[in-house]
């Protein structure tokens, strides 16, 4: 292991497993410390994706959640540590799932009681892959003033009396977590305080050891002496002794084991940890610190004299020249959260939207990440436009031409359609632009013209399912569902839809692919045999053509295309288009001064 520095300013960790109050806690330190970007990159949540909203001092950030391990590594490539908050029973497979990661370098486990074989397998493929884990059963560790992993150091009070939101000269590693708090405070106390801390954690099989981080902080200029707590049980402090004896180690090391009562008790005691169990006289604290002390360790002889010796030779670092003090810094408040703040005045209110496809801040408006200038300059169509705010990326130009085919071929289809027919009569009776668009917007449904996602949603899962138009046809009449975007009150097989053939037309010149266009048209032959009024009609053939759109453009996930079935996307096209026809009509029916509608009797059947 060796090597140097994990940490700096500007590491940036997964955090897997959300857990509200640790993830806080990181930004709050960032914040103390000074950083421009905190230090969560992004969350891991099985099965969830969006956005989590956090504080980054007194700003409202949205920090990504991602399903899965690989997505997140993917989303973000300069995150290089992994912070598993999983249980016991998953820490092992995701923790490996995260080393098998190219970006992750290393992986924090917080969880006690990880299977010892399991841990054992992370820990052969950490090493062979110069990779680290810390953990299990770590709080985590924490380079002073720059980045710490979840819980490490407690509360932001805690942090602020060990002056941890700025770097001292003090290497720190223990096996204990809550005793790195009470040590971070002892250091700060006759020292300038931690450089870098490190709980390796308690389980018998830690992923790294007591002196795979002292050997690390032997090599961090920064560092000038070193301190350890170990503990009874194992034998992970005699690699220490090996290291000191060949002289690796060049740098002051104060050192303590703690569990010397174990001998007060007249049986074998088994201490808090699992690691902490002495299995024989060499596993005693007793003769871990007799060994340590015998190989040039500063070893005090008792815990009470810790302290005091860990002040002795920083002082004689001090008295050598090898240490400047630390210029004191007073570090930033952080505001307080609303819960606490009313009590004293001062509060920080949540957003309460989350907005991820325009931003109006700044000198101009930006369409997904591009100012508003760039669209003009470029020379942005009303396609392009719809691809940057609908789908958040820019799509070729192939794609967002026929988007705006689309928008033409269905502005409008006359003024006797349901919706065009709302519109004329709400507009006749005096009502303004948006009341007449609205009425007519209103009828816009599975019966007239929103039958555009139902086309494409249904034919998508029929040719991946390699449904033959028989079984897919007569599986929905089974099921007493109409085929949506088959069938037209008024064209027939001898007499098409010519914007269905305008549609089919660009995509066979263009697409990379047509696979569902062709398949809806195998639909339509299949249909016609059965009626001649059974044609494919331009819900279907938008439908189908926007299936090969995402799936041809390469640009979209299988999940992301489904996604965009799911939430109406496709008839968000329909609905933008025909607003342009309705509000034609609204606007030609208040040219002509047309009076109010009042439908004629005769064209009304009387009946009891």
């Amino acid at each position: 292991m060796a090597t140097g520095q994990l940490f700096s300013k500007t590491t940036q960790a997964l955090f897997y497993n959300y857990k509200q109050l640790p993830i806080q806690r990181m930004l709050d330190f960032d914040f103390l410390c000074g950083r421009e970007t905190p230090s969560v990159a992004g969350i891991i949540n099985p099965g969830a994706e969006g956005f989590q909203k956090l504080f980054f001092g007194q700003e409202e950030i949205a920090i990504p959640v991602h399903s899965t391990i690989e997505a997140a590594c993917a989303a973000h490539p300069t995150a290089d540590v992994f912070i598993n908050f999983a249980s016991f029973r998953s820490a092992a497979a995701s923790s490996m799932s995260a080393l098998k990661q190219p970006t992750i370098k290393v992986v924090a486990i917080i969880a006690e009681g990880v299977p010892e074989a399991d841990t054992k397998q992370l820990i052969a493929y950490a090493r062979s892959n110069n990779k680290v884990v810390i953990g299990p059963a770590t709080v985590g560790g924490i380079q002073a003033g720059a980045f710490k992993i979840g819980d490490t150091a407690g509360t932001i009070d805690n942090i602020i009396h060990c002056k941890l939101y700025r770097p001292g000269s003090v290497g720190f590693v223990s096996k204990s977590g809550g005793m790195s708090n009470e040590l971070y405070n002892s250091i700060a106390r006759v020292t300038d305080g931690i450089y870098e801390g490190i709980a390796i954690g308690g389980d018998v099989f830690p992923g790294s050891t007591l002196s795979d981080h002292v050997l690390r902080f032997n090599n961090i200029p920064q560092v000038k002496m070193i301190v350890v707590l170990g503990e009874l049980g194992g034998r992970d402090e005699y690699s220490l002794v090996e290291a000191l004896k060949q002289g690796k180690i060049n740098k002051p090391v104060v050192a303590w084991v703690s569990g010397t009562c174990a001998r007060l008790f007249k049986s074998e005691v088994q201490f808090g940890h699992a690691g902490a169990k002495s299995g024989g006289e060499m596993e005693s604290a007793q003769a871990k610190n007799q060994a340590l002390r015998d190989t040039g360790a500063v070893v005090p002889t008792s815990y009470e004299a810790f302290e005091s010796s860990i002040k002795e030779t920083f002082d004689k670092l001090i008295e050598d020249g090898k240490i400047t003090p630390v210029k004191e810094v007073t570090p930033p408040q952080i505001p307080e959260d609303l819960n606490t703040a009313i009590k004293s005045g001062k509060v920080r209110a949540p957003t309460h939207i989350i907005s991820t496809i325009s931003d109006d801040r700044g000198e101009e408006p930006c369409y997904a990440g591009v100012p508003m200038s760039s669209i003009v300059e470029q020379g942005f169509g009303v396609g392009d436009v719809i691809s940057l705010l609908w789908f958040k990326r820019s799509l070729p130009r192939y794609c967002s031409r026929f988007i705006e085919i689309c928008i033409m071929l269905c502005a409008d289809h006359g003024p006797c359609v349901s919706g065009a027919h709302n519109t004329i009569v709400t507009a006749r009776a005096g009502k303004d632009l948006v009341s007449s668009l609205v009425s007519g917007l209103l009828t816009i449904g599975p019966r007239f013209g929103g039958a555009i996602d139902d086309a494409a949603r249904y034919l998508k899962d029929a040719y991946d399912r390699n449904l033959t138009p028989y079984e897919f046809v007569e599986g929905m009449k089974k099921k007493g569902i109409r085929v949506p975007g088959i069938g037209h009150r008024i064209k027939r097989g001898d007499n098409r839809d010519k914007r269905v053939e305008l549609l089919q037309r660009y995509a066979r010149e263009n697409f990379p692919s047509v696979k569902y266009m062709e398949y809806a048209v195998q639909v339509e032959t299949y249909t016609l045999s059965k009626a001649n009024n059974l044609v494919l009609n331009v819900d279907g053939a938008i439908g189908s053509l926007f299936l090969d759109l995402l799936a041809g453009s390469g640009m979209f996930t299988k999940q992301e295309i489904d996604e965009i079935v799911e939430i109406g996307y496709l008839n968000g096209l329909f609905v933008l288009a025909r607003s342009i026809g309705l509000i034609g009509h609204t606007f030609d029916q208040k040219r002509l001064k047309q009076p109010l509608y009042r439908h004629p009797w005769e064209d009304v059947l009387y009946t009891k």
